[in-house]
C-alpha cells in the first residue's frame, strides 16, 4: 500500500516543492512505496525557478510540477494521506498552513512540522539564492532519507508521530 505524504507551505513555490521532489526522487531510488505531494494554503501559482534549478541539478525529474492548493487534497478523489508535513519556518513568524483534510480509511494523517528558512529571502543576489536553495534542498533530503528509513507501513500512528517529530528535531 502506497504511503502518501503531503508537504505544505503557504505559497507552494519553493520549500514544499523541494521536499516533494526530493522525497519522490529518493523513494524511487530506494524502492520504497512512498509518494509525495505538495500544496499550499495560498498557492502563488508559480514555482520558484531556483527551486526547480536545485532539483534539476540533483537529478530530480521536475516535469509536471505546479503550484497547487491544498483544497485538491480534501476531496473524495484525493489520495488517502498518511502524513502531512509543514515546512514553513515558524521561527521567522511565517504563517504556516494548518491542514484539516478529509480523513482516510486510516483516520486523520499524522501531522508534523519541519521548518526551514525561506531560501527566497537569501542575500547575495542570484548566486546567494542559488546557494541557499541548494543548502535547503540538502537539508530537506537529509530528513527525507531519515523518513524513508522508517518502517512506515508497519508503524502505528503514535510511533509514526514520535519518529517524525524526532526527525524534525535533528
Amino acid at each position: 500500500m502506497t504511503i502518501n505524504i503531503l508537504i505544505l507551505c503557504t505559497h507552494n513555490s519553493a520549500r514544499s516543492v523541494l521536499a516533494e521532489g526530493m522525497l519522490n526522487h529518493l523513494a524511487k531510488k530506494l524502492g520504497r512505496d512512498v509518494r509525495a505531494f505538495s500544496a499550499g494554503s495560498a498557492p502563488s501559482g508559480r514555482l520558484n525557478p531556483f527551486a526547480l534549478e536545485a532539483l534539476s541539478e540533483a537529478g530530480v525529474d521536475i516535469s509536471g510540477y505546479r503550484s497547487k492548493s491544498w483544497d485538491e487534497f480534501t476531496t473524495p478523489e484525493a489520495p488517502p494521506l498518511s502524513v502531512v508535513i509543514t515546512v514553513c519556518d515558524s521561527a521567522a513568524a511565517e504563517q504556516c498552513p494548518v491542514f484539516f483534510g478529509a480523513p482516510s480509511a486510516q483516520g486523520q494523517p499524522v501531522k508534523v512540522h519541519w521548518g526551514y528558512p525561506d531560501p527566497s529571502n537569501a542575500e547575495g543576489g542570484d548566486e546567494g539564492k542559488r546557494r541557499a536553495f541548494e543548502l535547503t534542498r540538502q537539508a530537506i533530503a537529509y530528513r527525507m532519507l531519515q523518513l524513508l528509513a522508517l518502517p512506515l507501513e508497519r508503524m502505528d500512528r503514535a510511533a509514526c508521530q514520535a519518529a517524525l517529530a524526532e526527525i524534525g528535531r535533528s
